[in-house]
């Protein structure tokens, strides 16, 4: 009877365990739906409310580091100043992996459709859980 009630424990503990981490997997699309959601409306306050609004958050791109939520709001706003100069974003998951219960490692791609030429490329995410919302607390964009 111990040996059941161990074998038991074991699965439920299993299945609670891939439910948290499917949870948190779908927490995090959500962030990444809603960015391309908010930067096709041309809103960029609402789009960096993915990111951890922190002078701690770090943005790397092809012009050097950026560190801090309203500096990386402001590199957003100077970049893509116009609705020509944002066209329309998609986004697509290559690789999502859970480094612990804080953080996340998600890698993916970038397509930016536009009337000014479009642009591509790949981006690195690490997500946090920061007071039980997942966070982007730094962002490598290539």
């Amino acid at each position: 009877m111990k040996k059941i009630a161990v074998l038991l424990y074991i699965v439920t503990a299993a299945c609670a365990s891939g439910y948290a981490q499917q949870s948190d997997e779908k927490a995090i699309q959500k962030v990444m739906d809603d960015q391309v959601f908010y930067w096709n409306k041309g809103d960029l306050d609402n789009f960096v409310k993915g990111y951890w609004n922190s002078d701690s958050v770090m943005f790397v791109g092809s012009k050097g580091i950026v560190y801090g939520y309203n500096n990386t709001l402001e590199r957003y706003k100077k970049s893509y100043s116009s609705a020509e100069q944002m066209g329309q974003l998609r986004f697509t998951i290559l690789h999502l992996k859970k480094l612990s219960a804080e953080y996340y490692f998600l890698t993916g791609r970038f397509d930016l459709k536009r009337t000014v030429g479009n642009l591509s490329g790949y981006f690195t995410l690490l997500f946090q859980k920061i007071n039980g919302e997942w966070k982007i607390v730094s962002d490598h964009s290539s």
